[in-house]
């Protein structure tokens, strides 16, 4: 295990240019991606919980980890007491290791930015980490997220400071706002994501109210 091995995986996810290679470069990695991205100190999966934790109640109706990857969130959210949790991801590979965890009630296979498998106001709050980032899901994909959200619920993810002057997130922000479908409850200041390898990569955790 070393650094220039994680790195070299996290460099094929940030270049490829459509979904299908992205997809591809995840099926690569799926068998590696949970020891590799520990190696580099990744926090977001485990530390999303902390803000689903702020926001919402445990028992209060069914979460989405959307980009769910390998379900590192899972475990995590069900030893705090949140038992109704799906997950969607566009890997199989990455499907496959998340069912194997036992702390998600239903995978789909789902790509963000298209149409998502689920009726409006499902579920009470969606949660995502590492997944609007470089060359990943594109900002746009929020709103069919925000679709499923129940009024009320919350929309909880993280962004990557690469792309969110560039990727057009608060402009999908203040569209949301003035739609009035939602309104920004917290957001944290910008922090590392990795907490060993990486120091330059920054987050933000953004988390809307729906309305």
């Amino acid at each position: 295990m070393n650094f220039d091995t994680a790195n070299a995986a996290l460099d094929s996810v940030y270049t490829a240019e459509s979904p299908e290679g992205l997809a591809k470069a995840y099926a690569e990695w799926a068998a590696t991606y949970d020891s590799e991205t520990a190696s580099l100190g990744y926090l977001l999966p485990f530390l999303i919980t902390a803000w689903v934790a702020r926001h919402v109640p445990a028992g209060d109706g069914p979460l989405l980890d959307a980009g769910c990857g390998t379900g590192l969130s899972g475990p995590s959210l069900k030893a705090l007491g949140y038992g109704d949790i799906a997950g969607l991801d566009l890997s199989d590979d990455m499907l496959k290791l998340a069912g194997s965890r036992n702390a998600y009630s239903e995978l789909k296979k789902a790509m963000l930015g298209g149409p998502l498998p689920w009726p409006d106001r499902h579920f009470r709050a969606f949660f995502s980490t590492g997944v609007f980032t470089i060359g990943h899901a594109p900002a746009a994909g929020l709103h069919e997220l925000v679709r499923i959200t129940k009024s009320g619920g919350h929309a909880i993810f993280t962004v990557r400071d690469q792309v969110f002057e560039s990727g057009g997130f608060q402009a999908v922000f203040d569209e949301l706002r003035e739609a009035r479908k939602w309104r920004l409850a917290e957001q944290s200041p910008w922090f590392r994501c990795y907490a060993i390898g990486d120091p330059e990569a920054l987050v933000k955790t953004f988390v809307f109210e729906v309305m």
